[in-house]
């Protein structure tokens, strides 16, 4: 009945978002103001939260260390570096800030990158996992029945569907770890008595990993600051002030979260276990703690998370295939219509990636560590000044050869190990930084003025 309940406040909160309109569709016509600008970015950073209890459960407090202070480090980085700047760029999507630095090619492979992050394969496997969970069905299926829902609200409305089921989602996910920590601490003895019954690994900064696997994530982390929904965010912002205070104001909600969402996963491991699947670490948690009325909250909460964060994605991918793919198909084309068609396409390819991989985390390594290599300089460098940038012919070449590298070393991975014992990404910022090094030590040809570069259109009246 909870579920239902939430399920009705979507649709009808997506119906009444509906508009005709292409900029509002796409962003809300840019007027996103700053409560509801932190609602939806704060919602839309969590989607994969079974993968945060599965993390905890297996490796403790190294949770937050991997997945919370890199992220909170590169988010303020985005914050005072790039939100205001994005905000005041003519710009609607990465691939049109690509364009106006770049050129035409390095929108293309851009808009490729964008399109391969966007797709929420991490997301709708995780919805998968907890219609599997509650309703013991096999895991294709419920990755196909939670997809299709998605699919269904996002239909009935752009952007502003987005911001407005955000805001809702953004209740409930508080709502559900605010109700689970303190029933859980109850029974493990509060803080005090959690932590110093945890096995030492789980209270060990690495969780028994190793340095390396928890410092590439250092690295992943830098994602931010090629994050789409990020930008998506900042395009669609009342003005650049909101832009940079509302990425500010999130992190301190992603701390308050992590705190909530990691300490569950540890009571989870001290409670029980002896768990063989710890993906289920919350939903047993739940169960094990919480009266019925409190665990249907409960549940709603994770539902919330992870469609939040489905939602966000899977309208920016099909965002993306109607804005920056489609026109590349004919010179006028609807982009309202194709971003809805692009819906359709981009749920088919979440499915197949997510059935293909079955891993939250091997999703968010694998392409986080493709995208965030090919696009990271290219994109920072673009709000930097001109005699930083790469030329335009360097930018294409240098996210198209990137990205192959880091994809050929996550195909070469064997038996758990990557060549030379190098995670993917570090080659492939390495291949990225030479090409930037080749460019500028390369002669500019004659009447070359690209090393110049023009300067980044603003919005009118900004």
């Amino acid at each position: 009945m909870a579920l239902a309940l939430y399920a009705g406040a979507l649709l009808a909160l997506a119906w009444r978002s509906r508009t005709r309109a292409t900029l509002d569709y796409l962003l809300a016509g840019r007027r996103l103001t700053l409560a509801p600008f932190v609602a939806t970015l704060v919602t839309t950073w969590y989607g994969g939260v079974l993968g945060v209890g599965e993390y905890s459960y297996r490796y403790g407090i190294s949770n937050w260390l991997v997945f919370g202070v890199p992220y909170y480090l590169a988010a303020a980085l985005f914050a005072f570096w790039l939100a205001a700047r994005a905000r005041r760029s003519a710009a609607l999507s990465i691939p049109d800030q690509l364009q106006l630095t770049y050129g035409t090619a390095a929108r293309r492979v851009g808009a490729a990158m964008v399109l391969l992050l966007a797709v929420p394969a991490a997301y709708v496997l995780m919805l998968g996992d907890l219609l599997r969970i509650y309703f013991q069905v096999p895991l294709a299926p419920a990755v196909v029945v939670g997809t299709g829902f998605v699919l269904l609200y996002a239909f009935a409305g752009g952007f502003r569907a987005v911001v407005n089921t955000n805001a809702l989602q953004f209740v409930l996910m508080y709502v559900a770890f605010i109700i689970i920590l303190p029933a859980a601490l109850h029974h493990t003895g509060g803080l005090s008595g959690l932590w110093h019954a945890l096995p030492a690994s789980h209270r060990s900064w690495d969780g028994g990993l190793g340095f390396q696997a928890v410092a590439v994530w250092y690295f992943i982390a830098l994602q931010t600051l090629v994050e789409p929904t990020f930008y998506q965010r900042c395009y669609a912002a009342e003005s650049p002030t909101v832009a940079r205070r509302g990425v500010l104001i999130s992190i301190g909600f992603w701390v308050l979260f992590d705190f909530l969402s990691t300490f569950a996963g540890l009571a989870a491991r001290l409670l029980m276990p002896h768990l063989t699947d710890p993906v289920v670490s919350y939903p047993e948690l739940g169960r094990l703690v919480l009266p019925p009325l409190a665990n249907a909250l409960f549940i709603v909460g994770l539902f919330a998370t992870g469609m939040a964060t489905a939602h966000s994605y899977l309208f920016l991918a099909a965002a993306t295939i109607g804005h920056d793919l489609a026109p590349e198909l004919a010179a006028k084309v609807d982009e309202r219509r194709w971003t809805m068609a692009g819906l359709g396409i981009a749920a088919v390819a979440a499915v197949a990636l997510a059935l293909a991989l079955r891993s939250v985390v091997a999703i968010w390594h694998d392409v986080g560590s493709i995208v965030t290599s090919a696009l990271l300089l290219p994109l920072v460098l673009a709000y930097a000044p001109s005699d930083w940038r790469y030329r335009p012919a360097w930018a294409t070449w240098s996210i198209g050869l990137t990205a192959a590298v880091a994809f050929a070393w996550v195909l070469a991975r064997s038996g758990g190990a990557y060549p030379l014992g190098l995670e993917p990404i570090f080659p492939a910022l390495a291949t990225s930084l030479l090409v930037w090094i080749a460019d500028r030590l390369a002669a500019p040809r004659p009447g070359d003025a690209s090393r110049v570069g023009a300067a980044v259109p603003l919005e009118p009246g900004r």
